[in-house]
């Protein structure tokens, strides 16, 4: 009888018998594989690895822990364990452009992402209706001169009063703080209107228009210190042409941020996205 469903990530140095060691720890445990993935990177030498399995009736999730932190030793892995019934928190940040927060709360209610979205959070009040309309939370929170520091402390409050496992910026037009991004380190997705690392700033597709681009796109990635340059999830492109302006370029942009902002939150919530220095590993 099937217990519970759970998915295991994991990186360390690359070596023989990891494959190995990893499924004979399932299949001692009287787990079935329903997925695996692994990758070497050998450029880093470290090895990537994310399974899904199935758990016998009787297996708890304290067995599970205990087994594979007995690997640590011997591998010097890195691991998490989640279980899939168990759908992640996400609070998102928004400013004026709405398109990104439809598209995701649209998302959330028709099923196609299996996340709880706790609230929305907001430096400008305009979007209340639509968050409000999908019963969602909705916290304006402005950002007095001189009054960011208090504003994030806020933000911070929020994430720990909803239990947030991730943070989206669907458009959120304000630079977060180093000392915010570190204490939400790997748990916030930002969504840049560029094909990053092209193009930063303000004004991305003024600036493209300008120099005359074949390509426009949009590039989903983890927010870290460093402005615009976190490791990329996930991006989208079109192929544009002269007679289109910049009015048109933000047009097609809108739906491509869409896209790959969803596509960068279905996979970290499936637990599909490894880090590898300043880069990711996407388990598709």
């Amino acid at each position: 009888m099937v217990s519970a469903e759970y998915v295991l990530t994991l990186s360390c140095p690359d070596r023989p018998g990891i494959v190995a060691a990893v499924s004979g720890l399932l299949a001692e445990h009287g787990c079935n594989i329903l997925e695996s993935q692994q990758y070497g990177d050998r450029d880093t030498g470290r090895f990537f690895m994310r399974v899904q399995f199935e758990t016998a009736d009787g297996i708890g999730d304290d067995e599970l822990r205990g087994a594979f932190a007995a690997l640590v030793p011997e591998l010097a892995i890195d691991w998490r364990l989640n279980d899939i019934r168990v759908r992640p928190r996400v609070l998102i940040m928004v400013s004026k452009g709405g398109h990104c927060l439809n598209d995701l709360l649209y998302r959330q209610r028709s099923g196609l992402l299996d996340i709880d979205i706790a609230a929305v959070v907001s430096n400008h009040p305009v979007l209340r209706p639509l968050a409000q309309s999908y019963g969602i939370d909705y916290h304006h929170l402005p950002v007095a001169p001189g009054g960011k520091a208090a504003q994030e402390a806020e933000v911070l409050a929020l994430v720990q009063h909803y239990q947030t496992d991730l943070v989206v910026l669907a458009r959120y037009m304000q630079i977060l703080s180093d000392d915010l991004c570190a204490k939400l380190q790997g748990k916030v997705i930002n969504i840049h209107h560029s094909f990053l690392p092209s193009f930063k700033g303000a004004r991305p597709y003024h600036q493209a228009h300008a120099r005359g681009v074949k390509l426009i796109g949009a590039t989903a990635h983890y927010v870290t210190p460093d402005l615009d340059e976190g490791p990329i999830i996930e991006q989208e492109v079109a192929r544009v042409d002269h007679t289109q302006g910049p009015a048109e370029l933000m047009a097609v942009g809108r739906d491509m941020e869409c896209l790959a902002l969803a596509r960068a939150v279905r996979w970290h919530s499936e637990h599909r996205v490894l880090m590898n220095g300043d880069k990711t590993v996407v388990f598709r």
